[in-house]
């Protein structure tokens, strides 16, 4: 960008366009923002997911004709748990019928239960506290890191207690949360890791796979993940005995994969089906060409982001040798766009239909929470006392402004073109160029 000034480039850009720091310039074509009238900057659909052809189609009739559906009377479920463990590098992998269920049977492995704390992220989607609350243990919030969005790993330290049993941090968005400090403080103060890995399959810190670092690593292959079948999940440990655990307490507690495991706990049902398995074994022949595609192009959106004044892409800790961008966060400031609110903001880039929304809104303020903690159960477990201090305990600043200041592009954008990242700048320039007449609009 030569000598030109963040201040002297949107100058700049609004009338020619984003001169970019490592060359090339992306142009701002003329007319008003779509919500004024002028015509959107998005002819098309900006990606399709999934991506599939009749490889799906065959595996799933292959299933259908050899009459075994479940786990256990057929191959696929086992051959997807060979296949998952090794790219992971690790020992075991265990699939389950969701990322919920991965959870919840690692908690369960862990011994979590009425009187026992939690640690977790505040910034992520519900299943994270719900398996907590699926526990009756407390969910204790660790403030959010505003430059990453991802928990605050220096502030985990502090939340612990005597009561402490595990943590479960969330690599949000495809990023990576700061692995050193948390095994750190994990192996210092004896608190397994259950790291949520729903949003990252591939992502690495220092060359090694997310999630498996913790005593498990949890994924998620609902419809909108990057490796996906609909519903799904799984759970990769290095831990026998751990593994064995989450085995009986996945399929009601009958330990079917090592008979000392039966009737050693109690349990649920959350087997994942031969169909689930046999479209999950095609998806990962396409997931590491589509998630370099999904890299570069979230890579050069952000190239682009960063020279926006107002717009901060979340950062990422030097330990994350690989982000898999599940999706594309940025926090928008509105004093950039002449005080325009962050919903009008999406309303003009939904008039250009650009595919972006707010996010996540704070977990530790969720109605159900509140109802959750004032149930029968909770106040039979916990005293008044406890309870009050937990609500004191999970004020979080720095999330509350992370919260109303996050913007996500879609996850499925990414799986499209350079073409449609330079819109997405240019819509946005675009914006900030008429940004007094979008916000009275």
């Amino acid at each position: 960008m030569g000598n030109l000034t963040r201040r002297g480039m949107l100058a700049a850009g609004s009338a020619a366009g984003l001169r970019l720091a490592r060359g090339g310039t992306v142009k701002l074509a003329p007319g008003k923002p779509a919500l004024l009238g002028g015509t959107p900057l998005f002819a098309r659909p900006s990606g399709s997911w999934p991506i599939f052809d009749e490889k799906e189609e065959k595996a799933l009739a292959e299933v259908v004709r050899s009459g075994h559906w479940f786990r256990g009377n057929g191959t696929n479920v086992k051959r997807f748990e060979e296949t998952y463990a090794q790219l992971t590098g690790t020992k075991h992998c265990l699939a389950t019928s969701s990322g919920t269920g991965a959870l919840q049977t690692s908690l369960a492995a862990l011994g979590v239960g009425p009187g026992d704390e939690v640690l977790l992220a505040p910034y992520t989607f519900v299943a994270t506290l719900n398996v907590i609350l699926n526990m009756y243990a407390l969910p204790v919030f660790v403030d959010s890191d505003i430059e990453t969005a991802q928990i605050d790993a220096r502030k985990i330290d502090a939340a612990i207690t005597k009561d402490t049993v595990a943590m479960i941090p969330v690599h949000l968005a495809g990023n990576v949360v700061d692995l050193d400090e948390i095994m750190k403080v994990s192996k210092a103060r004896n608190v397994p890791v259950v790291e949520d890995t729903c949003q990252s399959h591939l992502s690495e810190w220092r060359g090694k796979k997310a999630g498996s670092y913790g005593a498990t690593g949890c994924f998620s292959f609902q419809a909108s993940k990057n490796l996906n079948c609909g519903e799904g999940g799984a759970i990769i440990t290095n831990d026998d005995d751990l593994y064995e655990k989450c085995f009986a307490y996945h399929w009601n507690g009958t330990g079917q994969h090592n008979k000392n495991y039966v009737d050693l706990m109690h349990g649920t049902k959350f087997l994942m089906t031969e169909f689930q398995a046999a479209v999950l074994s095609t998806q990962l022949e396409r997931l590491e060409k589509q998630t370099q595609h999904r890299e570069q192009n979230a890579r050069y959106l952000t190239s682009m982001l960063k020279e926006i004044p107002g717009i901060h892409p979340a950062a990422m800790y030097p330990g994350c040798t690989r982000n898999v961008y599940h999706g594309l966060i940025f926090r928008y400031d509105k004093e950039h766009f002449a005080g325009m609110p962050r919903e009008k903001f999406l309303k003009a880039l939904g008039a250009e239909r650009v595919p972006a929304g707010e996010g996540y809104d704070p977990l530790n303020k969720r109605r159900y929470l509140k109802n959750a903690l004032n149930s029968r159960g909770y106040q039979r477990i916990y005293s008044k006392q406890r309870l009050a201090q937990l609500e004191e305990r999970n004020q979080l600043p720095v999330n509350d402004r992370l919260c109303q200041e996050v913007v996500w592009v879609s996850p499925a954008t990414f799986v499209s073109d350079r073409a449609h990242m330079e819109q997405i700048a240019e819509a946005i320039l675009r914006i900030q160029k008429h940004a007094g007449e979008v916000a009275r609009a």
